[in-house]
């Protein structure tokens, strides 16, 4: 499982916890929560770990002035503090891909491993290498850890807010987009490519889409396969190595976004949401580029592209989809307007200079 010991996705998985914390003799475990993971899990977890004679210290990831809990200095000071203070052994990170992203900073910057224990399934990252962290307002990916062990519990996430939910379909339909920019970045500008792990990951998208019926109606089947298949798109990164099959300009987009709202000291927006409808932009754009400005592509592979883009939905389906499953589907539901989306458009590229996506090419050619 790519150095993971443990991944569980199934019902009552957290009750496994204890006993792994027990037989690979941590002694010491910090538990990185907020206010509403804790109620949901944190406090569960606490009483497990105690109950089996280990030590436990809890990290409340304190809000930003919005009320947002956030991967900043702030949050990733405060747990590292707390981590050294405790002298933990392993960190587990009991919530969204946010605190997920605090806690493998964190426990890669003191050496200590991580456990991931999802509450929703809301994102791709749970078991991601990288963590995407907010420095001095700029978004930046650090490269840190994944976790040793997911344990991935379905009788907590059938429950999860269906906002959450919608988000995490919303980061997996933002496949369609990313696997395009990558093959789009091997074909016009050298990077690599594994068409193995790009089939993975195709696996897993088309497992959501398949099944969103399913995950419309939140039915346990429906959760399952959300679940496994943004599990399974980030063992994909991991196989690989770098976030290319799952992020590309539908991302940097997001990111964008993020970081004027922080900016601008808006509440923020679930990052799946933002990927899901930044996918529908990026998909309008590239079949117009298709038809209108093919000269953008190399000769030699212009008719590959071509016949790339064609695989993407076009951008009224990936907003039905979005619809379906109770998402936002549109930049205005999201509160983004028309000058902030033209203006990413232009700009968000830059966030990772990088990677070759198509969204660079068009805004180097203009």
């Amino acid at each position: 499982m790519l150095d993971i010991q443990t991944v569980l996705i199934e019902p009552a998985a957290t009750k496994s916890i204890a006993p792994y914390l027990k037989e690979n003799n941590y002694r010491r475990v910090s538990i990185v929560a907020d206010a509403n993971t804790y109620e949901v899990i944190g406090r569960a977890l606490e009483d497990s770990a105690q109950a089996s004679g280990i030590n436990v210290q809890v990290t409340l990831i304190k809000p930003d002035k919005q009320g947002d809990v956030i991967a900043d200095e702030a949050s990733v000071v405060q747990l590292l503090l707390d981590l050294k203070l405790h002298s933990a052994e392993i960190v587990i990170a009991a919530g969204s891909g946010t605190l997920h992203d605090i806690a493998r900073f964190s426990a890669f910057t003191v050496g200590i491993p991580f456990v991931s224990v999802p509450t929703a399934p809301s994102v791709d990252g749970f078991n991601s290498v990288g963590a995407p962290l907010i420095i001095r307002g700029d978004k930046q990916t650090i490269l840190a850890i994944g976790p040793s062990a997911i344990f991935a519990d379905l009788d907590i996430l059938t429950k999860a807010p269906d906002s959450m939910i919608a988000a995490g379909f919303g980061d997996m339909l933002g496949k369609y987009t990313s696997l395009f920019d990558w093959k789009f970045g091997t074909l016009a500008g050298g990077e690599p490519y594994s068409e193995a792990v790009a089939e993975r990951t195709r696996r897993a998208l088309l497992q959501c889409v398949d099944n969103s019926n399913e995950i419309a109606k939140r039915t346990p089947l429906g959760i399952e396969i959300l679940m496994r298949a943004l599990i399974e798109s980030g063992f994909a990164m991991l196989q690989f190595g770098q976030s290319h099959p799952a992020s590309g300009a539908e991302h940097h987009l997001s990111h964008y976004w993020e970081m004027e709202f922080i900016r601008t000291g808006r509440r923020q927006i679930l990052h799946g949401a933002k990927v899901g409808v930044a996918c529908a932009q990026i998909s309008s754009l590239y079949h117009r580029l298709s038809i209108d400005s093919p000269d953008l592509f190399p000769p030699m592979h212009r008719q590959a592209i071509i016949d790339e883009i064609e695989r993407i939905p076009d951008e009224y389906t990936i907003k039905e989809l979005l619809r379906k499953v109770g998402g936002p589907a549109t930049t205005e539901e999201l509160g983004i307007g028309e000058e902030l989306l033209e203006r990413s458009l232009r700009e968000a590229d830059r966030i990772r200079p990088n990677r070759q996506t198509l969204l660079k090419r068009y805004n180097e050619m203009n």
